[in-house]
């Protein structure tokens, strides 16, 4: 320990900890960058490292988007427009947003989005059919499912209610 109190890391034991990190669970750059900042390393030591995780195969930003689209997609129900949103704020390229959005075949995209939107439908208790397709439309808006889908389910919905 130096006199700030905080660990201070060679270049071997910062890369031994990014690779287990890197190893635990997919990261973007972004990720181990912030993480590099946290340890205190320089940005030559970041450089350094970032490549030989990227030389490793430890790190790899389209098995990231694409490892994160179906996790969030088959997990937390997210839609298309969540999880590219997503994506981008983690500095995702296009080219890896667009191959993870491939990895979501669009019957089961289709047939998740069904049972999500039955599923809230059902169990919204609001008398007035108005503020139900609101809440039902809001839900669904920020779990990320395109507004055209939201809208000609609440509408098929609010015809088969019978509240």
């Amino acid at each position: 320990m130096n006199r700030y109190n905080y660990t201070t890391y060679t270049l071997q034991e910062a890369t031994a900890k990014m690779m287990k990190f890197c190893a635990y669970q997919e990261r973007c750059h972004q990720e181990v960058e912030k993480k590099l900042i946290e340890m205190r390393m320089i940005p030559e030591a970041r450089q350094e490292i970032t490549y030989r995780l990227i030389q490793d195969n430890f790190l790899n930003e389209e098995r990231f988007a694409k490892s994160f689209a179906r996790g969030k997609f088959t997990q937390k129900k997210w839609g298309k427009v969540r999880i590219l949103r997503e994506l981008k704020l983690r500095n995702i390229s296009r080219f890896n947003i667009d191959s993870a959005l491939k990895e979501i075949s669009t019957p089961s995209y289709l047939e998740t989005f069904e049972e999500l939107s039955v599923k809230k439908w059902n169990t919204t208790k609001e008398p007035n059919l108005l503020k139900k397709k609101k809440k039902v439309a809001d839900y669904l808006f920020y779990r990320g499912w395109e507004s055209e889908l939201v809208f000609e389910k609440i509408q098929e919905l609010a015809k088969t209610d019978n509240t």
